[in-house]
């Protein structure tokens, strides 16, 4: 690794903060942390650097010119870095034997943290809430936009030539100066979610530079809003119904024979008693579906997303508010996730176009459709860019792995077919589970790509791989 990446031990601290996980083929691991700089606006170059997190996770007694294995996560989740050394611990020996694996956070997250909006806007477009009792859905828009202009107002005022550099396309810049921080011909990577958007664009730009691609639930880089929400809407109606199913499975659900039932009657209760915490803080209706929204991608955090809501529904909050602490908290990634999601879309959406989603959507995904809708209009006042680029189908790039899963609730499997198909030199693996990233979850899952990531073997047709 050229010397341009700074490096430190940082071992027992990311690991720790990870809780110190075992690696999976029992290999002693070694975390070493640093940044990267890159051109803060990636088409202006010459405007400045801004620097980003990045992590080294290896076994200890690794070459330190092992071939580097970029991991690109999703910006509605953990930090890239931060994920990267999750996934090490997570993978088999045979993929730590060929690669040392390399966190890039998204910009926004980890060290370069976007934190800009004052939150009582940022609880007001949470909160903003079509089913609460007596409220009339026009005012309840006005409301929500105006706590969007208040986001944006602050985040301006703040960061006013950096703020729509929070993008997808920057992220595909990024991979490529990490390429060559690196010094490496052609990079291997994996990305999830919009992460592995990013890799197929920094594919399209860089098709000779690409080594051994994984893209975990990619979105349908063709869709556009609103049509991007439904699909969410729908997924995360999915997933909840696959939460339910193994809770009930269970023999003991903590809510009851109907999770769905109990969980629509907590949100009922809490639209009207909001359950305070001793630490300031209110369990409100719009806080509780974030907080859904926010867990139901990692079945790992399914008993306590139970445990959580049970307790709530016995007037306990502080479970519940805890899984926010990702989105909500000191370290949250709310406003790098909005200004990704506002840059990547030049669509912007009104209170009438709003109120037209809500009443569709209200009975088609009753948990999650009309929260999901009503905040489309924290884009509204958000200036236009030009949008997420179209890849195409990067004819010239070595064969790609699309991963999608039955249930994930960031982004539909349909959605991840249509990504797949769009690609002329990818293969589908499809696992009939739930989760926000397939990999490593299986040993279908895991022996198909690490096939592809250590031995260069292609599946020769589509595969489905059994929950």
């Amino acid at each position: 690794m050229r010397p341009t990446i700074r490096l430190t031990d940082c071992t027992a601290d990311t690991l720790g903060s990870l809780g110190n996980p075992a690696q999976a083929g029992g290999v002693a691991l070694r975390v070493e942390c640093g940044d990267v700089t890159v051109p803060t606006d990636p088409t202006r170059r010459g405007h400045g650097v801004t620097r980003i997190g990045v992590t080294v996770t290896s076994a200890t007694d690794a070459p330190r010119d092992r071939p580097p294995l970029l991991v690109v996560g999703d910006s509605g989740t953990d930090p890239s870095a931060r994920h990267g050394t999750l996934l090490a611990t997570q993978v088999s020996a045979a993929v730590l034997g060929g690669y040392q694996v390399i966190g890039l956070d998204r910009r926004g997250s980890g060290s370069d943290l976007l934190d800009c909006s004052p939150e009582d806007a940022r609880l007001g477009i949470l909160d903003g809430d079509p089913a609460a009792p007596g409220a009339a859905l026009d005012q309840v828009l006005a409301a929500v936009l105006e706590d969007a202009r208040s986001v944006v107002q602050d985040c301006y005022l703040t960061e006013p030539d950096t703020l729509t550099t929070y993008s997808t396309a920057g992220t595909a810049a990024d991979v490529e100066q990490i390429r060559e921080d690196l010094g490496v011909d052609r990079l291997s990577a994996i990305g999830i979610g919009d992460g592995a958007t990013a890799l197929t664009l920094w594919a399209s730009a860089h098709p000779t530079s690409v080594g051994r691609l994984v893209l975990d639930g990619p979105p349908d880089p063709a869709a556009a809003e609103p049509d991007v929400t439904e699909t969410r809407a729908a997924a995360a109606e999915q997933s909840f119904d696959a939460f339910a199913a193994a809770c009930t499975a269970s023999g003991t659900c903590p809510l009851g024979a109907d999770p769905r039932a109990t969980v629509t009657d907590l949100l009922q209760t809490l639209r009207t008693r909001p359950l305070p915490a001793a630490d300031g803080r209110r369990l409100t209706a719009g806080v509780t579906v974030t907080a859904l929204v926010a867990t139901l991608g990692e079945p790992r955090s399914w008993p306590a997303l139970t445990t959580a809501l049970a307790d709530a529904g016995r007037g306990a909050p502080e479970g519940t508010l805890a899984l926010l602490d990702s989105v909500l908290g000191r370290e949250g990634r709310f406003d790098s996730a909005l200004a990704t999601a506002c840059n990547d879309t030049n669509r912007r959406l009104t209170p009438p176009d709003v109120a037209g989603l809500v009443t569709r959507w209200s009975g088609a995904y009753p948990l999650f459709g009309a929260p999901l809708a009503t905040r489309l209009l924290a884009c509204a006042p958000w200036p236009a860019g030009a949008g997420l680029p179209s890849p195409g189908p990067v004819p010239g790039a070595p064969p790609m792995l699309v991963l999608g899963a039955a249930h994930d609730p960031r982004v539909g499997a349909d959605s991840v077919r249509r990504a797949a198909g769009a690609l002329t030199t990818a293969r589908l693996v499809t696992w009939q589970g739930t989760g926000t990233g397939s990999y490593p979850r299986t040993p279908c899952v895991t022996g198909v790509v690490d096939r592809m990531l250590v031995q260069g073997e292609m599946p020769r047709a589509d595969t489905v791989c059994p929950p």
